[in-house]
């Protein structure tokens, strides 16, 4: 098996469900991305969508008021998330950083680099490639902590964060063209990896049964032959 059967499985059971934003992520392309994907560590994304309407609610989802906000405040806003001292401090200081070496949003969205991201505090490789593809739409494959575990009831022996992501970038690199016949019209490369990371992560939230992950549904869509 390699990741462009998982990938054509996945959709052919139907998987993205919920079609919240032709991304995947919600608000994709807005600073709203860089916020959640910090705020999500260590906690539920519904929790995480309580600290956004905060923000939302307080006008403080823009570049400026982040990086001018009273981390006291901050931290009642984000408080839903957990962690809120750590995250208030870190958003703050990133929003800061943005500013100062970007300027605005968009010039970040076309500027940034993963070495940048994993240079501010409390960003690492999976926060920073959520970022990458999501609020600035590159092509950057996600392999988070679902990622890993479906990969292993899989079978597929990858130990660690950069081991999963080349596992799944190989298959659908190598099988360009049958990825590409899966999207019509084509949708981009970056776009076939945000919903792929999509797939992967609605998939293991459906079928989890406490710690066991329920695979058969998966393993009977996989076609046998490229």
């Amino acid at each position: 098996m390699n990741s462009y059967q998982l990938l054509a499985a996945l959709k052919g059971l139907g998987h993205i469900n919920n079609e919240r934003d032709p991304w995947w992520w919600p608000d994709s392309g807005s600073l709203r991305v860089v916020v959640g994907a910090l705020l999500t560590q260590q906690t539920r994304w519904e929790k995480v969508e309580q600290s956004l309407a905060n923000l939302r609610q307080a006008q403080c989802l823009t570049l400026s008021a982040l990086a001018d906000a009273d981390v006291a405040g901050l931290r009642r806003l984000i408080a839903p998330s957990g962690f809120y001292n750590t995250k208030a401090e870190r958003l703050t200081k990133l929003a800061q950083n943005m500013r100062r070496d970007f300027g605005d949003f968009d010039t970040f969205r076309q500027q940034v680099s993963r070495a940048w991201l994993l240079n501010q505090a409390g960003i690492g490789p999976e926060t920073a490639d959520s970022i990458l593809c999501y609020a600035c739409y590159r092509p950057v494959m996600v392999a988070d902590a679902y990622s890993q575990r479906l990969l292993h009831a899989l079978g597929v022996h990858a130990p660690d964060y950069a081991s999963v992501q080349n596992w799944l970038l190989d298959g659908l690199q190598s099988h360009s063209r049958k990825v590409a016949d899966l999207y019509r019209p084509a949708i981009g490369t970056a776009r076939v990896y945000a919903r792929f990371h999509g797939k992967i992560v609605e998939y293991c939230k459906h079928h989890s049964r406490g710690k066991r992950l329920d695979i058969a549904p998966l393993t009977d869509a996989i076609p046998s032959k490229l």
